[in-house]
């Protein structure tokens, strides 16, 4: 199984990769530092979620216009402003709260903030598709040590936040964040040996290349349905867990769920794959609505504990397979943008999520509000079986041949094949 990952692990792939999981540990961290930090400053919860709310909302609706910046102008040259514009804003943001400036300054603080931090998690995606650009097979482990590095930032970041701001500073869970944000960013930006190269030269007959909706948006779709579980699955299962007689629980419960999804990746990127992206998405989506549906039924911790953390291992291999899928028909000049609009899909879709959750909760409890968790996991399959990709030529073999494709024809890439509508 190791041996997958040796032969993408060389010491320029590991040094970036281990950059962007630093990097991006704020993604986990200053939702949930705000909220505390502005809990303790005011007394106020709706103020506090209202605050993180306005840096989530601005991060996302700024992440695809930073986006195109990365592929436009280089990774390098955009990290570098972003994440310094980042850090003083958050700082500022920091010290609005202690001081107790106007609201109003606090917003637009915190909306730059969100705005200003850097898509970490698509620029190392990108890196990866630009090293491993004739080697589909390792592309897809690679994009599968990311899905394992996304679910331990998901792991480390709210522990690690949570545990500074109540034993050591109200404020100190956001500092940590500035500090292994812009240290991680920077580090990751300088290594530039790895970096894709800019396309900010002369398109083709003077247009850019064209946007692939016919993939992105249905992909952004399964990627907006999968952030409305994620959302919906933190707050009921907090609920779940308060019901049952031990709010504690909770923590560990979300743990084994992501731990779930983690080992998850961890397999399924040592695996060579013989079916497309496309069918692996289909299956994956699928598998997360069978993982969800049982949980309204579940009747205490111990066993809700095994159901998430069988159910965790749908989420890894069904996100490596948006990716990968997005990657495979992505034009290279606007790859990171595209790449954007799926990753931003799942930051959008997390706060719907909870919100419909916490109707479903004060009405009809925690075991019917996991519904809301298998409505994300529908929402999710309808967009993955709506999903279409470019069409391909096809030669006498039997493969897929598109000479103007930047991926040649393997069992893991190429278009949508017969094996591919096994689950239209």
């Amino acid at each position: 199984m190791l041996d997958a990952y040796r032969r993408i692990l060389t010491p320029a792939t590991a040094s970036f990769s281990v950059a962007g999981l630093i990097a991006r540990l704020p993604i986990s961290m200053v939702g949930l530092g705000l909220v505390l930090l502005a809990e303790d400053a005011t007394g106020s919860y709706g103020f506090a979620g209202s605050v993180s709310a306005v840096a989530v909302l601005a991060n996302a609706a700024f992440a695809i216009v930073q986006g195109r910046l990365l592929d436009r102008l280089g990774q390098a040259r955009v990290l570098g402003v972003v994440i310094s514009v980042w850090g003083v804003a958050l700082a500022l943001t920091v010290a609005s709260l202690q001081e107790g400036w106007p609201h109003p300054l606090t917003y637009v603080l915190a909306a730059v903030a969100g705005a200003a931090l850097p898509s970490v998690g698509t620029c190392v995606r990108a890196r990866w598709s630009h090293v491993l650009a004739d080697d589909p097979d390792r592309l897809h482990t690679a994009f599968s040590v990311e899905a394992v590095a996304d679910e331990a930032v998901y792991l480390i970041g709210p522990i690690t936040v949570t545990l500074l701001a109540t034993a050591v500073h109200p404020a100190a869970g956001l500092v940590a964040a500035i500090v292994v944000g812009v240290g991680g960013t920077f580090a990751f930006a300088a290594q530039r040996a790895t970096e894709p190269p800019a396309h900010a030269g002369p398109r083709t007959r003077g247009r850019r290349d064209a946007m692939p909706w016919i993939t992105i948006a249905p992909l952004t779709v399964v990627s907006a349905a999968l952030g409305l579980l994620f959302g919906a699955a933190e707050v009921v299962t907090v609920a779940f867990a308060e019901e049952q007689g031990s709010r504690a629980a909770a923590g560990p419960l979300l743990g084994v769920w992501a731990l779930g999804s983690l080992l998850a990746g961890v397999i399924s990127g040592a695996v060579a794959w013989r079916s497309s992206p496309l069918v692996r998405l289909r299956w994956g989506a699928l598998g997360m609505v069978a993982a969800t549906l049982p949980l309204a039924l579940v009747p205490s911790i111990p066993v809700m504990a095994v159901v998430l953390l069988i159910g965790g291992f749908a989420i890894s291999p069904t996100m490596i397979a948006t990716f990968s899928l997005a990657e495979q028909e992505l034009p290279p000049a606007r790859l990171t943008e595209g790449m954007a609009f799926v990753q931003t899909g799942i930051a959008a879709g997390v706060a719907p999520g909870a919100a419909l959750a916490g109707i479903v909760i004060d009405s009809r409890g925690a075991s019917a509000a996991y519904l809301a968790c298998a409505t994300g996991a529908a929402l999710a399959l309808l967009a993955a079986l709506a999903t279409r990709t470019r069409p391909r030529a096809t030669t006498l073999g039997g493969h897929d041949a598109d000479p103007g494709s930047k991926h040649p024809p393997t069992g893991a890439g190429g278009g949508e094949r017969a094996g591919d509508r096994q689950l239209a």
